[in-house]
């Protein structure tokens, strides 16, 4: 049976996205990413040095952190200050590995970039969201490390999107809003560079299981979606 979705999307349509860049004054590159009614503030900072364990490498560093504003959901939650929930520390890791595969660390020296996605309004694919926006918030930073004389060459080698995928009473349905995210049986997270190569995949059956088909179905879903989030920030980032 067809899924009628609440947004009356078609089965394999994206929610609109945008991104509004240079978004606040002084970070290194700032983007505000829209994806439907989801709004992530994605920022990047630069700091000089590495971690420890990088110091005297020559190489740099990628690090990501994420929140959720208490304001983002319509019941409040909570700050996260001294403790992180284990959801929290799962997706800023996301992030950061997602992130990381867009860099060639030699060329950007011992540097550390930090990138801050702060989820304002929250309806579904935040994760997604802040890796496709973060993208678009770190080529601004590097870009002004290079207009600024401070790397010879950009370190970007990639570029990268993310995009969630579910399965719905056996439809396949792309970019899910809440109300859709909840009643997946399946659910997948999927993060791919410009070249369609997987970065990340992420895929649970929320209840029973799924084929071996119905995860290609997934997949070849989500290309199509990545593929039109790649062309997004590269128009964005004219």
């Amino acid at each position: 049976m067809a899924w009628q979705r609440p947004d009356g999307r078609q089965p394999h349509q994206l929610r609109p996205v945008s991104f509004e860049r240079q978004f606040t004054k002084f970070s290194a590159g700032s983007v505000l990413t829209r994806c439907g009614n989801t709004q992530v503030l994605c920022t990047v900072s630069v700091e000089e040095g590495v971690p420890r364990f990088l110091q005297g490498s020559g190489r740099g560093w990628l690090s990501a952190e994420y929140r959720m504003l208490p304001g983002a959901t319509p019941q409040r939650q909570a700050r996260e200050i001294m403790k992180l929930s284990g959801r929290t520390q799962e997706i800023q890791r996301l992030i950061g590995r997602s992130l990381r595969s867009t860099l060639d660390f030699e060329l950007l020296g011992e540097r550390t970039l930090l990138v801050d996605a702060d989820v304002l309004q929250a309806d579904a694919g935040t994760r997604t969201a802040s890796i496709t926006g973060g993208y678009v918030a770190l080529a601004d930073a590097v870009q002004g490390l290079v207009a600024q004389g401070l790397l010879a060459r950009s370190p970007l080698v990639h570029s990268v999107a993310a995009v969630s995928v579910g399965l719905i009473e056996d439809n396949v349905l792309l970019d899910l809003q809440y109300d859709e995210d909840v009643a997946a049986a399946v659910d997948f997270n999927l993060v791919l560079n410009e070249n369609l190569n997987i970065v990340e995949v992420q895929g649970t059956a929320e209840e029973g299981s799924f084929s071996r088909q119905q995860m290609n179905q997934i997949l070849e879903v989500g290309e199509l979606g990545i593929k039109q989030l790649l062309a997004a920030q590269q128009a964005a980032l004219l």
